[in-house]
């Protein structure tokens, strides 16, 4: 059953937002855009404070940004790290599929369905996965990055501000094309693949503006009490 906007943080994410420490995501995180306007951000994390899980970030054409998370706990805090006009605790999963994923929110798809080729690795990729993983992730060498990174790739960003005297990172480790993606939302297609295009508004960076999938560790440094 699909449920509205979560409200106060419950449980580990309370723990968490009033804590000190770090927070680690460690997954992908696939975007691209439509021909309907609407553009989608899909994270799908195999480690991280909450255990694995997928949610999935949509804007569309009029900027309405909703966000699908598959618990009240994950809703809390994602809602807490970003910026959503719509929060809705829906079940979230994704699998692999012959030449890429297939991701769907809702029961049996019925808030989201998405299904996405992989593509090549750009040369942009092949440097990321030259760099050693533990330098990637370092939160030091990511806000040297930050400046080059948002020259390099519109709209992304590597260090900033996660709401709540938070900072957030982001440790690219590599990046994949997507050759091809289509998906419906509410049901109703939203057409044609695109560029993800304009950059999304959830919070301080974007997905980059041609559709990729990238692996990277997220990491959150929670303020000091």
């Amino acid at each position: 059953m699909e449920r509205a906007r979560a409200t106060e943080p419950t449980g580990a994410a309370r723990a968490g937002a009033a804590g000190s420490g770090e927070l680690r995501f460690e997954g992908r995180i696939a975007g691209f855009g439509s021909a309907s306007g609407t553009r989608v951000v899909i994270g799908m994390w195999e480690r991280s404070p909450f255990g694995r899980f997928a949610d999935a970030m949509i804007e569309n054409a009029a900027g309405h940004r909703t966000l699908l998370a598959p618990s009240e706990v994950v809703a809390a805090f994602v809602s807490e790290t970003y910026e959503f006009d719509e929060v809705r605790v829906v079940p979230v999963s994704w699998r692999r599929i012959s030449g890429g994923l297939a991701v769907r929110a809702g029961d049996d798809g019925s808030a989201l369905t998405a299904r996405i080729a992989v593509g090549d690795v750009p040369p942009l990729g092949r440097l990321l996965r030259s760099v050693p993983r533990r330098l990637a992730t370092d939160v030091r060498w990511l806000r040297m990055l930050d400046p080059l990174a948002s020259r390099l790739v519109p709209g992304v960003h590597t260090a900033g501000s996660a709401g709540r005297g938070r900072r957030e990172f982001y440790g690219v480790t590599t990046m994949r094309r997507i050759a091809w993606a289509e998906a419906t939302v509410d049901g109703e297609p939203l057409g044609a693949f695109a560029a993800l295009d304009p950059a999304v508004r959830f919070g301080f960076g974007s997905a980059p503006p041609e559709p990729h999938l990238v692996d990277l560790t997220t990491v959150i440094h929670l303020p000091r009490r």
